[in-house]
């Protein structure tokens, strides 16, 4: 094959998962900074705003904290927790508070115990175990002479991460629907503000579904590189 002499013409599928990450990278980031600087008309901060959406969704348990770093938002559904940046956590903008609703969306997933999120969690672990063991197997297995067991775990166990990312598209679409849905039903964005924060939303979701192709493209490259290997040992 023309892979152990230096060169392998599989690479595009690397440069193609590259220019996708990179242009959904640059989309929310142009997104979330056009609408960061546009405040909402109701006034309410990101923390205001999930206190609100929880308290709508009758979830009365649930914890909002402050976290370092940008749009590091995450709901972490062990301890019931919400953790909104400090860009967000205080901020009354427009893209602010469409975040804050977003992991609001999650953890009324979590407390409506919504399939998907659910299937997630439990791959969680499991996927990232495959994704960080898939990689050094295949190496392994090449520098024992192309052991065709240790490769085919490898691609098996990133294939696992594959499949963990294609279930999170569905959980962070839904995620979104419910945080629109509740920004229109509690009254904190007024009519004319809510397809911005939709449209930051749905910058957001760009990064998932690249992140996904990215990872595809991934596993067809290997594949095509060592899907029809045998195991030279037998």
């Amino acid at each position: 094959m023309p892979y152990y002499y230096g060169y392998d013409p599989t690479y595009f599928l690397i440069l193609i998962g590259v220019v996708l990450s990179l242009m959904a990278s640059a989309r929310v980031k142009s997104t979330y900074a056009k609408f960061s600087g546009v405040r909402s008309l109701s006034g309410m901060t990101g923390e205001e705003t999930a206190r609100r959406i929880l308290s709508f969704a009758g979830i009365y348990d649930g914890k909002i904290e402050r976290v370092a770093g940008n749009l590091t938002d995450h709901y972490d559904p062990r301890t019931k927790t919400l953790r909104l940046s400090e860009s967000v956590y205080g901020n009354s903008s427009v893209a602010a508070i469409g975040v804050a609703a977003h992991e609001c969306g999650h953890a009324i997933q979590h407390d409506r115990s919504y399939a998907p999120l659910k299937i997630r969690s439990v791959l969680a672990p499991v996927a990232s175990f495959g994704a960080n063991l898939s990689w050094p197997l295949i190496l392994v297995g090449l520098l024992l002479g192309g052991s065709g067991i240790l490769i085919q775990i490898g691609i098996i166990m990133f294939a696992v991460a594959v499949f963990f990312q294609l279930v999170t598209l569905p959980v962070e679409f839904n995620a979104s629907k419910r945080a629109i849905g509740m920004l229109s039903d509690t009254g904190i964005l007024y009519s004319e503000e809510v397809p911005k924060a939709r449209k930051v939303l749905g910058a957001a979701a760009l990064t998932y579904v690249a992140a996904a192709a990215t990872s595809i493209l991934q596993l067809l490259r290997l594949l095509l590189l060592f899907g029809g290997r045998r195991d030279d040992s037998r």
